[in-house]
């Protein structure tokens, strides 16, 4: 070793430049829900949403529209809640001669045990609906929704009959008959007329179509909401009924 030398050199490893920091180590790599999250793409089996969703709605918007539309996943009713709604709104919007309506359930995410109450409720009232002549059918429309097409009012008024069930007069019907108008009675002499003659029925006792009459009557009000232009709706549903028979 020569004079005026320290000792030996270290000398510097490759890359490493004098005077520099060591490098930080690599972090974790990102899990792949987080990068999911920040790709924006929803993990498998995950609900869809965004703009997949919005176009599916806005389709549905623009094909039924606000009037052909019954939305009973917001308001979170019972079952029976639900079903008493969706038959009031399914009746009248058969007297209105709607033809093909929406009908939104939901899954049942939020009920009990994940069990999906509203929508096997809906799906129940269908078979009844459908025996009693107010829904020719019903299919899903995706997940928690179903498109109904509405029955004519020729299937309205034909419905009990047609499966062997008589249904009886009884008096409080007679005396609302009595309390109509006299166009709304004549509309409706007419509608029992036709559909007796739809049955061979040609010359029919006068308490014959009298008892068809309060029959008519009672399958038809049930389609038209109260209110004080009841009385009128009626008489447009009669018509309709009437244009249908003939």
């Amino acid at each position: 070793m020569r004079a005026g030398d320290k000792g030996p050199r270290s000398r510097a490893k490759p890359g490493a430049s004098s005077g520099s920091k060591p490098s930080a180590r690599p972090g974790p790599k990102p899990s792949a829900k987080s990068a999911a999250l920040k790709s924006g793409v929803p993990k498998p089996g995950a609900p869809k949403s965004g703009p997949t969703v919005g176009l599916s709605r806005a389709f549905d918007e623009a094909r039924f529209g606000a009037d052909r539309t019954l939305n009973l996943r917001d308001s979170l009713p019972t079952g029976a809640q639900a079903a008493g709604r969706a038959e009031a709104w399914l009746r009248e919007r058969q007297a209105t001669g709607c033809g093909e309506v929406l009908l939104i359930t939901g899954r049942g995410r939020g009920s009990l045990d994940g069990v999906p109450v509203v929508r096997d409720a809906i799906v129940r009232l269908f078979t009844t609906m459908r025996r009693v002549g107010v829904i020719a059918a019903a299919r899903e429309h995706g997940p928690g929704a179903f498109i109904v097409d509405l029955a004519s009012l020729q299937a309205l008024v034909d419905a009990p009959r047609r499966r062997g069930r008589r249904e009886l007069a009884t008096a409080h019907d007679a005396a609302v008959l009595v309390g109509l108008d006299s166009d709304t009675q004549h509309s409706l002499r007419r509608l029992a007329h036709a559909s007796l003659s739809a049955l061979g029925v040609h010359e029919p006792t006068e308490s014959f179509v009298a008892d068809e009459m309060i029959r008519q009557f009672s399958r038809i009000a049930a389609s038209v909401p109260p209110g004080p232009s009841r009385e009128e709706s009626l008489k447009a549903v009669v018509r309709r009924a009437l244009e249908e028979f003939e």
